[in-house]
Order: C-alpha cells, then sequence, then structure tokens
C-alpha cells in the first residue's frame, strides 16, 4: 500500500496465490507448456508409431502388412528366396551397407583428425578461412553434391568407378565434417598446455601429438566414428547415385526401389528393421563408450570450443 508524498513507497508482498497463477504478479506463465508439451509427445508418437508398426509387420507370420496373423521369423531367417537371408538382392544389401559403412569409417576418420589437429595448429588467416570447409556437408545440399560427384566420376575421374569405389568417396567427402568438428571441438577445450609440457620435457612435436594429444583426443575420436558409421548405414542420396548395379545398391537403395516399383512386403519391413537395428546399436555402443572414455573429466562450457571452431 503507498504512503503519502514525501514518505516511502511501500508494497506489500504478492500472496502465494497470485505467485501460482501464471500471467499475474510474480507468476511463470512457463512454468507448464501445456502446449509444447503437447506438441511435443505429438511429434513423438507421429514418429514412432509408424516406425513401431512396420517393425512389428516384420514379424509377421503371413504376408500381410494390415492383418496380424501370428509371430515368426520367417521374413529374417526362414527357407526359400522370401527371407532377408536367403533372398540374394536383400541378403547383399546387407554386406555392402556394412561394407560401406566400414570403410567410409576407417578411411574418413583419420583424414578428418589430421585436418582438424592441422587446422587448430595452423595460425593464419587462411586456416581460419578453411573452418568453412568443416561444416561445408552441413551447408551444400547432399542431392547437388551427389550430382557433382556423378559427373565429376563419369567425366573426369574416370579411374573411379562406379559402384563401391565411387560411392566410398562420395562418402568420405559427405562425412568428413563430423570427425573435424567434433575433433577441433575436443581440441579447443583441451587447449596446449600438455602438449607443449610434453615439448618441454624432451618430446619431438610429432611425439607429443602422438603419445599426449591423441590419446586425449580418443573420446572425441571414437564419437565421430560412430557417427560417420551411422551416417553411411542410413544415406540414400549419394549411394543412389554412385551405384551401379544392384549387387553395389546398399539397404536403403534396396527399400526405396522396391517400394517406389509397388514391391513392399514384410520382408522390406525386415530389411528396413536390420538397418534401422544397426544404427541404433552404433548410437548405444557410441553413447556407451564416450562415457566411459570420457569419465571423470569435467568439460568446459560449449561457447568456448564453438568459438574456436569459428575463429572468433
Amino acid at each position: 500500500m503507498a504512503s503519502t508524498v514525501g514518505e516511502s513507497v511501500t508494497t506489500s508482498p504478492p500472496t502465494p496465490a497470485q505467485i501460482a497463477r501464471p500471467g499475474r504478479a510474480g507468476g511463470n506463465p512457463w512454468r507448464r507448456p501445456w502446449a509444447m508439451e503437447g506438441f511435443t509427445w505429438l511429434y513423438i508418437l507421429w514418429t514412432i508409431v509408424p516406425i513401431a508398426i512396420a517393425v512389428l509387420f516384420s514379424f509377421n507370420k503371413g504376408a500381410s502388412q494390415a492383418t496380424w496373423q501370428g509371430f515368426s521369423t520367417k521374413w529374417y531367417i526362414g527357407r526359400g528366396v522370401t527371407s532377408v537371408l536367403h533372398n540374394p538382392s536383400l541378403h547383399q544389401a546387407v554386406i555392402q551397407t556394412l561394407v560401406l559403412a566400414v570403410l567410409t569409417t576407417v578411411i574418413c576418420v583419420p583424414i578428418g583428425v589430421g585436418f582438424a589437429i592441422g587446422i587448430d595448429r595452423w595460425r593464419s588467416r587462411t586456416a581460419n578461412g578453411l573452418n568453412i570447409v568443416m561444416i561445408f556437408s552441413f551447408v551444400i545440399p547432399e542431392l547437388l553434391l551427389a550430382v557433382a560427384l556423378f559427373l565429376l566420376v563419369t567425366q573426369a575421374l574416370t579411374f573411379i568407378r562406379l559402384g563401391t569405389p565411387a560411392e566410398v568417396a562420395g562418402l568420405v567427402v559427405w562425412n568428413i565434417s563430423w570427425p573435424a568438428i567434433i575433433v577441433r571441438a575436443r581440441l579447443v577445450s583441451i587447449g596446449r598446455s600438455y602438449e607443449e609440457a610434453a615439448c618441454d620435457l624432451g618430446a619431438s612435436r610429432l611425439g607429443a601429438i602422438w603419445r599426449v594429444l591423441v590419446p586425449m583426443l580418443l573420446p572425441a575420436i571414437f564419437a565421430s566414428a560412430v557417427l560417420v558409421f551411422a551416417s553411411t548405414v542410413d544415406d540414400f542420396v549419394i549411394v543412389e547415385q554412385l551405384s551401379s548395379t544392384s549387387n553395389t545398391q546398399p539397404m536403403s537403395v534396396v527399400i526405396y526401389s522396391n517400394v517406389h516399383a509397388g514391391l513392399s512386403g514384410p520382408a522390406l519391413n525386415a530389411l528396413a528393421t536390420i538397418m534401422l537395428f544397426i544404427s541404433l546399436v552404433a548410437a548405444l555402443i557410441g553413447f556407451i563408450g564416450y562415457r566411459w572414455m570420457s569419465r571423470g573429466e569435467r568439460t568446459k562450457g560449449g561457447t568456448e570450443a564453438l568459438t574456436g571452431i569459428a575463429g572468433i
């Protein structure tokens, strides 16, 4: 209650009822965001329910996609050409996907780690400009890159044959940003003090990097390898453009081609479930491995790492 002129102004504190009511004095209108919470659950249902239905009918005993006829694994390992195990095209698609994922990870991660270390240690305006290259795949549309790589392979770099070699080269170009950005952020958070201390104790520059820096980068290297692997398993645009025959088509291309041609069925649901399972296992291994490798650490704020990457 306000006093007369010349005296101090006093106000009574808000009551608990006023505090509890959103939109009133002292209330918090964001205390219970019902709309955002409902939209989140709607998004989760919209995303997960169709996937769950597809996975469920991959275990359907019959060929129906609408009527549940009992549980069976015949579409995975059953005898005959209808199962993933015995169908040559579906079986080859699983093998081709794993081959592309492993080769891309083995090639892409060392190049990305070396690129990140080089950019971090190279102090010049050119190095700051090359930071843009690390986010190249996040900026350019994947379809545009796929078409450009197809024209490059077929018109200029003809020694790179369409199929597995071209697919691996394209996937390396597309995914190299993952290890570069993740390792670069780790380098910014680590700093240069450990490497300089090793050099003061008599280690060479290369020895300090190999014996001191690389072991400290292992969590980031492992995480980037898992991301590259999972991203390769799910990729469609690049491998679709650079594949040559059905023997070089991974699971994503085989699923799309058959569904687009109207040849859907429980066997394709089983193939999609295998692809989903591989991605989920890779993500789980990455999460557990990163938590175990970085146990006991206190990470610095992400702002410092991001500003260092951006060259600010």
